[in-house]
């Protein structure tokens, strides 16, 4: 002790950066390590996070979990309406919407606008003024979509009329659903419910799905995780860009349309919908995504994170050892870019399932795979690659399915554990587009949030009681 003064101090500041500031004047050789209290300094949360750390029931659980996303099988293997495909909504004037639960009264301008024009859409309804007075009466019945193994982005509107997506994981049969994308502009999922918006809903639902089922006849099943695999490989995260996937997936539904038998007239309206639009797989990425983590849902004692989800005022969690419970909280705000003449004044909160991608490696977690995606979310293709690998602390594994190749091919950082995101501090990352808080403005920028850290320790602090 004696000679320590006496030699040159090399020092490690944990806490506060005033304090390494200080040393470094002073002319010591510092370095300041970012830390924090786990649990935002909760204690008894703290002490819930130390009871699970390498718990054995725990780590044998999550090796469970993981493994059961990682075997999924995701495949297309057809185009139904709602009330065909989900039960529930054949016996009740239901509509489906994204994120937790959440009361009329407290929905945000795109959602309760989306909701009207779904009203209108099935006829329940024939104004606004009409449609509005029966969601506030409690005619309508409002449920998640994840509570019907279903997704949609942004508003996630599914009311019984509309086609969905069908989505079976192969390898335990279990099946997800996604609504179809409009495309861009005026749109229900942003609130938009005029008379263009519903004439384009009942062609979907009249011309297009009827010939994207007739597609997937001659076609066959589809498996989704090669598609979203060759997209990573050519600058797609498969959330907010899949302009690749939406590629790859024509080259396979063109000649499957052109071999219908249908009206060439019907297959050129089609076929120019599909073109035009770049997010058009991005519904089907959802799906997929859903059906992994469905696969590794209600494991017990699992804290692996099997849904994300927002409505537009809060962010809701759930975790497979605590089953169908959510956990939530405000929603962060969305850090971006904006369009011309919009600001953060103008933005709705977080909204959309479209998290599901995130909760299963890749959206935000795989832009190291889509340096181009930070000319519309913001920031620089480091921050991108950055962004990949800072999600690799907090995951339980790689998903070896989906490769990065500026990582050198390593594979995306899957499997989100509750105690390390509480533990490190650390929150996932989600990239996002951002929509007007009023109903039917549309999409107003894109950029980047986290999912709020209160939603996480409150995980935490349940599963310490089943365990």
């Amino acid at each position: 002790m004696n000679t320590l003064f006496q030699q040159p101090l090399h020092v490690v500041n944990a806490g506060l950066a005033s304090f390494a500031d200080n040393l470094a004047l002073a002319g010591g050789d510092v370095i300041n390590l970012s830390w924090q209290p786990p649990a935002l300094g909760n204690v008894e949360a703290g002490l819930a996070l130390a009871s699970l750390i390498r718990h054995p029931l725990v780590e044998q659980a999550n090796e469970q979990a993981f493994h059961q996303y990682l075997v999924a099988q995701p495949v297309l293997v057809d185009v139904m309406t709602a009330s065909s495909a989900i039960s529930a909504m054949s016996q009740s004037k239901l509509i489906l919407h994204a994120g937790p639960p959440i009361d009329w009264p407290n929905m945000c301008g795109p959602v309760k606008g989306a909701i009207i024009g779904a009203i209108l859409f099935e006829g329940w309804a024939a104004t606004h003024e009409a449609a509005e007075k029966m969601a506030q009466d409690g005619a309508i019945r409002f449920e998640p979509c994840h509570h019907f193994g279903a997704v949609g982005p942004m508003a996630g509107i599914i009311s019984p009329s509309m086609p969905l997506w069908v989505i079976e994981n192969k390898t335990n049969g279990r099946r997800t659903f996604s609504n179809f994308n409009e495309g861009l502009g005026k749109v229900l999922r942003f609130g938009a419910n005029n008379g263009e918006v519903l004439d384009r809903l009942h062609w979907m639902k009249d011309e297009l799905a009827p010939a994207l089922k007739a597609a997937l006849k001659v076609l066959g099943e589809v498996e989704l995780k090669p598609i979203m695999a060759q997209a990573l490989h050519m600058g797609d995260e498969v959330h907010n860009r899949n302009a690749a996937a939406t590629g790859l997936l024509i080259k396979r539904l063109i000649p499957a349309l052109l071999s219908s038998g249908l009206p060439i007239d019907t297959i050129q309206r089609v076929t120019a919908f599909i073109v035009g639009n770049d997010h058009f797989f991005l519904n089907l990425s959802m799906a997929a995504c859903k059906a992994m983590m469905d696969a590794a849902h209600n494991v017990p004692f699992s804290s692996m994170i099997t849904v994300m989800a927002r409505n537009g005022v809060n962010f809701g969690i759930q975790m497979s050892g605590t089953g169908d419970r959510w956990f939530q909280a405000p929603a962060n705000p969305v850090e971006g870019l904006f369009f011309p003449g919009y600001g953060v004044d103008d933005a709705a909160a977080d909204l959309g399932d479209s998290a599901i991608t995130e909760t299963a490696g890749v959206g935000g977690f795989a832009m190291a795979s889509s340096p181009a995606i930070v000319k519309f979310v913001g920031g620089t293709p480091a921050d991108a690659t950055n962004n990949s690998r800072r999600m690799q602390a907090i995951t339980l594994g790689g998903n070896p399915a989906f490769t990065l190749p500026a990582l050198n091919f390593a594979p995306t950082a899957a499997g989100i554990d509750a105690r390390k995101v509480v533990d490190r501090g650390i929150l996932p990352i989600i990239n996002t587009g951002i929509a007007h808080k009023q109903a039917g403005v549309g999409q107003i920028g894109a950029g980047i949030t986290t999912a709020p850290m209160p939603g996480f320790i409150d995980a935490i602090r349940a599963l310490a009681e089943y365990v």
